[in-house]
């Protein structure tokens, strides 16, 4: 929930004298419609420093390495760049990293002041590896990355630095001679300035004057003051390098110009992913004719589809992709960023494509790209793969992996702004329960407090929250309630008083603190960037300070862009201040710290014990290891469900797999089609929650008619059965970094075929999923990679062959789903009202065999909501069909855990009908087992076989 236009209806409520010139103000500043108004945004041309960087084009760098300053230690190579127009000098450091990592950094040698690198993001220190120097001549170095063939080349004039593997580029930096390092200084119109030059200048006729003789003419120009009259002259002319305005909005902008740029070269290269948060393809689109992707935290009303505008994340990692490799690009930076992206082979056809070919055009595709960042240094992390799994761990080793979350925060969410009162509660609950549809949480939202006091609840609508929290913990189900950042300006409200008199709120540019309009009205903004102030924000979440909550309540953090009603781009000022550092060097981290330091509080208010459940909207790369992220603000409309899929596939990509879409869509009213297909998408999706506008008509699942009822019944219940799927993803996802919802290329990554594929996806690698997304649809073509593939409908287990685009006619009762020949998925069929009462029921295994007649899957299982697996307190095994025998082995013999869930079913896709089935269990004891067998479908099915899921057992088939 997010965007202004809301804030009419919200702060119509408002008491104080503020509110009615907010309103009035609201009013005047929003049109009637609901759809972005860009003009509030900035475009690449407003943004001061992306029209500067961006009016540098191509051609020869400015830059050179001094190789005389060249130092080799074990562990790095740091080595000076000096820029021949302004003398200005800078420190290149270049570091191997374990697990093919190379990292790059470029600071100024000399800062005026320190510039901001960003914190808390690493996981740890990374480790690095011994470069070795192969060669060195006065044209540049040559390095060895370990690998006997994989090399590092420096070339001195001008710049430019090349990433080997044989013969082949794997990357180049510096290649367009875009790297800009606008350095800090002081300005020249100001009194402190005047008198620093005047006793320089003082400084260096006496030098002069005592010097006994003369210094090589190259060193003297080198050596001069960078604050030149070039500098001077360039200041004069561009607008915007001390004080932007926008609209009504200006930012002072203290430190000056600070931005910096570098240009990436991805030979052979046509396919990048990545850089979420933006609605837009998979593959990402080339920027040569407009703006380009923007990377900048920012509350964006109804968003726009299909353009690079910024939204609510800004996560700086891309993906590139080619049938021989995968590479990743890591631009470890929390200003605003801006992302170019341009290709040789951007807009030619097929036909212009293959007239090459035949032409014998020796062009070969390659894509550039250019990062563009307001501040800070240059630190950069390029992940060789050469896999698109190796790339996941790579930025998994260096960025951490997906928390591991609840069981239950897998399961379904119902969700509207809002939920009226605790008799609403109770009646949607009791809804639920009528017409049987499982769930685990209901959600609420900022209407549930008093007076927009987070930590609080409205005492009128919600006077006894315990008893709420008690009926639904009788149920074994759970709430969210909404804890946003930002705090009512109000002498009476504690948390308020707190923050105030600790000091904890972000300063203004003059050190007062800061303060904007949000849902409370005036509202502070804890400076989440001090790691005291998170610690008194955690502390906040003990049940004897937020009174009225038990141990299944958990949180949602909206609004922490932050969102700023009355700010530029509606978000904070970025001359604001955090204690050494302005907003613009780490607006994108704020998000972040947010969720990190409610997740820490969720932990420490059970003693440690219990995982944690935070939504966020507003992410950063490291986001992952705090928990779930959802789309934003969408709309019920067709193309929002369709993009759906490619936002949570970027998120994916970079780590960030816990993601979904409000259901439904948040604005405006779906139809009846609509919503039930959003269903059928979302049960398919890893965050399934329904949500809706306050002024959207109600729209829980019983309200559409017994037949869309039912038809979203078997969505979400088509959710439950494959829990113990999902849950193992998520296991596997928090051991590997690798996404849950994933595109066909990290499976296929040598079918070209897959490389733009958005509109289906893998979860796992054994579940493809194809929703149907148009209107109307009678039928889908989806896309079965795998040359020697086979894949099974999961709905009537009809086999097809791999490598093959399926035509596949549907109803409204139809959701295309298809298992992987070669794999075997627990799924529990006993669906219950929520996933916690479906703990100890049985297992049903779907074996899917190959063309090989041999399967494998896995079967993992915990207590569901404490960190006891860190303690090896779980189950892991390994199910194999081989030879006619499927068997369960024991992936962890060093965990202890204990289960009383057993296997109910054995479903075998593609089997032969065999004479006798013989089970024979861990004590050596062996029994036959009832099946059945459907010649038409080649179906095995073996009845009852009893055995205990944690345990040792084989079936025989003969």
């Amino acid at each position: 929930m997010g965007g202004v236009k809301r804030a009419i209806i919200k702060m119509a409520t408002f008491t104080g004298s503020m509110a009615p010139v907010l309103v009035l103000w609201l009013a005047m500043s929003l049109s009637g419609t609901w759809a972005v108004d860009k003009g509030n945004f900035k475009t690449c041309d407003q943004s001061a420093f992306c029209k500067r960087q961006r009016a540098l084009k191509p051609g020869d760098s400015p830059y050179r390495a001094l190789l005389e300053t060249m130092e080799l230690t074990n562990t790095r190579l740091t080595l000076q760049l000096i820029n021949d127009n302004n003398k200005v000098r800078l420190l290149l450091e270049l570091y191997r990293l374990q697990g093919n990592i190379t990292r790059v950094k470029i600071n100024e040698l000399k800062p005026l002041k320190p510039r901001f690198e960003v914190p808390d993001v690493l996981i740890r220190e990374p480790s690095t590896e011994p470069l070795s120097l192969l060669s060195q001549d006065e044209n540049g170095v040559v390095l060895s990355l370990g690998a006997e063939s994989q090399r590092v080349i420096i070339s001195a004039r001008p710049f430019r630095l090349d990433i080997m593997e044989g013969p082949e580029v794997l990357m180049s930096l510096n290649s367009r001679g875009l790297l800009a390092f606008e350095h800090l200084r002081m300005r020249k119109d100001t009194f402190s300035y005047k008198v620093t030059s005047t006793v320089a200048s003082v400084w260096d006729n006496i030098k002069r004057l005592f010097s006994s003789q003369a210094e090589p003419e190259g060193e003297k120009k080198e050596d001069a003051d960078p604050a030149n009259q070039t500098e001077k002259d360039e200041e004069d002319k561009v607008d915007g390098m001390w004080e932007e305005t926008f609209k009504s909005h200006s930012d002072s902008k203290p430190n000056g110009p600070s931005a910096i740029s570098l240009d990436f070269s991805l030979p052979g290269v046509e396919h990048v992913y990545g850089i979420p948060e933006h609605a837009d393809t998979l593959r990402l689109k080339t920027t040569d004719n407009g703006d380009p992707y923007r990377l900048y935290n920012l509350d964006v009303f109804q968003y726009e589809l299909y353009n690079p505008m910024a939204l609510y994340g800004a996560v700086p990692v891309m993906l590139a992709h080619k049938a021989q490799r995968t590479t990743g690009i890591f631009w470890l930076n929390a200003a605003e960023t801006w992302v170019d992206i341009s290709s040789n082979t951007a807009g030619k056809t097929v036909f212009g494509k293959m007239l090459d070919y035949v032409q014998g055009s020796s062009e070969t595709p390659q894509t550039d790209v250019r990062w563009i960042s307001e501040s800070g240094i240059i630190d950069v992390f390029i992940m060789l793969g050469p896999t698109p799994k190796d790339v996941f761990s790579q930025y998994a080793s260096l960025t951490g992996t997906q928390s591991f979350p609840p069981l239950a925060a897998v399961g379904y969410h119902q969700c509207r702004w809002n939920y009226n009162d605790q008799e609403d509660v109770a009646s949607v609950d009791a809804g639920f329960d009528e017409h049987d549809i499982p769930y685990d949480y209901i959600w609420l939202d900022i209407e549930h407090t008093d007076g927009k006091r987070y930590f609080t609840w409205d005492p009128h609508k919600f006077a006894s929250p315990k008893e709420m929290l008690q009926a639904l913990e009788d149920k074994k189900r759970k709430m969210v309630a909404i804890v946003d950042p930002h705090i009512k300006v109000d002498s009476n409200y504690k948390i308020h008083n707190e923050i105030r008199n600790k000091g904890f709120y972000v300063k203004n540019k003059d050190g007062g603190d800061y303060e904007g309009w949000c849902w409370p009205g005036s509202a502070g903004y804890p400076d989440f960037t001090r790691a005291d102030m998170r610690d008194w924000w955690a502390s906040m979440f003990a049940y004897d300070q937020y009174e009225g909550t038990m141990e299944n309540l958990y949180t949602w953090n909206d609004m922490n862009e932050p969102s700023v009603f009355n700010g530029p781009e509606v978000t904070m000022h970025k001359d604001a201040v955090h204690g050494a550092w302005e907003h613009r060097d780490l607006h994108n981290l704020y998000g972040l710290y947010v969720q990190m330091a409610t997740a820490e509080g969720q932990i420490q208010r059970s003693g440690g014990v219990e995982r944690p459940f935070v939504l966020t909207r507003a992410i950063f790369a490291g986001s992952q290891r705090y928990g779930a992220v959802w789309t934003g603000d969408n709309a019920a409309e067709w193309d929002h469900l369709k993009v759906s899929i490619p936002m949570c596939l970027s998120l994916g990509l970079v780590g960030i797999s816990f993601c979904g879409a409000d259901v439904g869509g948040f604005f405006k009213a779906p139809s009846t089609e609509l919503l039930v297909r959003w269903y059928q998408t979302g049960a398919y999706q890893p965050f399934f929650r329904a949500h809706a506008h306050l002024d959207t008509p109600r729209r829980e699942p019983w309200l559409f008619g017994p037949e869309n009822t039912a038809l979203i019944r078997d969505a979400v219940r088509q959710r439950y059965t494959l829990l113990p799927y999902w849950y193992q993803q998520f296991y596997h996802a928090y051991r590997t970094g690798e996404p849950i919802m994933r595109p066909l290329w990290v499976e296929y990554p040598q079918d070209p075929a897959t490389f733009a594929l958005d509109d289906e996806f893998l979860i796992g690698k054994d579940l493809l999923v194809h929703p149907v997304t148009e209107e109307g649809a009678r039928g889908v073509t989806a896309y079965l990679p795998g040359k020697d593939q086979v894949w099974f409908d999961v709905h009537t287990f009809q086999k097809h062959n791999g490598a093959q685009s399926l035509y596949i006619p549907v109803t409204m009762s139809s959701i295309p789903v298809f298992q992987r020949g070669g794999s075997v998925i627990p799924r529990k069929m006993r669906v219950r009202r929520s996933s916690s009462c479906m703990m100890h029921d049985p297992y049903t295994l779907y074996v899917a065999l190959n063309l090989q007649r041999t399967a494998e899957g896995e079967l993992y299982m915990d207590d569901g909501h404490t960190f006891n697996y860190e303690k090896k307190e779980f189950i892991y095994r390994k199910l194999s069909f081989a030879k006619n025998m499927l068997s369960s082995v024991n992936l962890a013999p060093d965990a202890q855990f204990s289960t009383v869930s057993w296997i109910e079913r054995i479903v075998i896709l593609g089997a032969s009908k065999p004479s006798k089935v013989t089970l024979k269990t861990a004590d050596g004891q062996e029994s036959q087992l009832e099946f059945d067998f459907d010649a038409s479908m080649s179906v095995l099915t073996l009845r009852k076989p009893g055995m205990n899921a944690g345990l040792d057992w084989t079936v025989m088939l003969q």
